[in-house]
């Protein structure tokens, strides 16, 4: 497992990288759910869309916020976390000056602090959102939202409820120049347990392989 230890706003951040060998391979980074509830990089959909990723062609970047595991600091309310997430991916760009596409994806908080991210970083081209906290945090800072991506939850949601993520999606569409693609799976809970975790990640593997061949944002 290529571990990579990188440096972060508060010290050390802990990662996982796997590189393509074509140099202008598109880019992604992968941010996971809350630290205070378990949240790690090795979660299963974190670690499924990783690798996801890397079967579609793209250089691929998790890691652990501040306080988890080996990366140092500790918990900051989500605002240490994108700043995390920002040199993570600084370093991602480091080792990969002529990737044409950057694409970032988070699991529920970490769907919160990548979309956060979408917003201060022009060069995303796209973004999946799983399992977003639409009534826990304010998505309100997406005005406009500045690329297209996949918003992805499931109907049986009890952490996020649907309703809340239906509304979030309901603003997006009003937005012109982007397409915002919500898929809500039946029968799904938060964390997509077997058997929603396959169809899950078959939905993000068509929506990214698809985006790939268009050349819109």
């Amino acid at each position: 497992m290529p571990e990579v230890i990188f440096p972060g706003p508060e010290g050390r951040l802990e990662g996982r990288y796997h590189p393509q060998k074509h140099k202008d391979a598109p880019i992604a980074i992968v941010l996971h759910p809350h630290p205070q509830f378990g949240g790690t990089m090795n979660n299963r959909v974190v670690y499924n869309l990783h690798y996801v990723f890397l079967e579609l062609g793209f250089t691929v970047l998790r890691f652990n916020f501040r306080g988890v595991g080996r990366s140092q600091g500790e918990y900051d309310q989500g605002i240490g976390e994108l700043s995390d997430a920002a040199s993570a991916l600084d370093y991602l760009q480091a080792l990969n000056p002529n990737a044409k596409h950057c694409w970032v994806a988070g699991f529920s908080f970490g769907a919160w602090i990548g979309m956060q991210l979408l917003m201060r970083r022009p060069e995303i081209t796209g973004f999946i959102s799983v399992s977003p906290p639409a009534d826990r945090y304010d998505f309100s800072f997406l005005a406009p939202c500045p690329s297209s991506g996949l918003i992805i939850n499931g109907a049986n949601d009890r952490v996020a409820p649907p309703a809340d993520t239906r509304a979030l999606v309901g603003k997006l569409h009003e937005q012109k120049g982007i397409t915002i693609t919500h898929e809500e799976m039946e029968g799904a809970g938060h964390f997509f347990e077997d058997p929603y975790m396959d169809p899950m990640i078959g939905s993000v593997r068509d929506y990214v392989a698809r985006r790939l061949t268009e050349t819109t944002r």
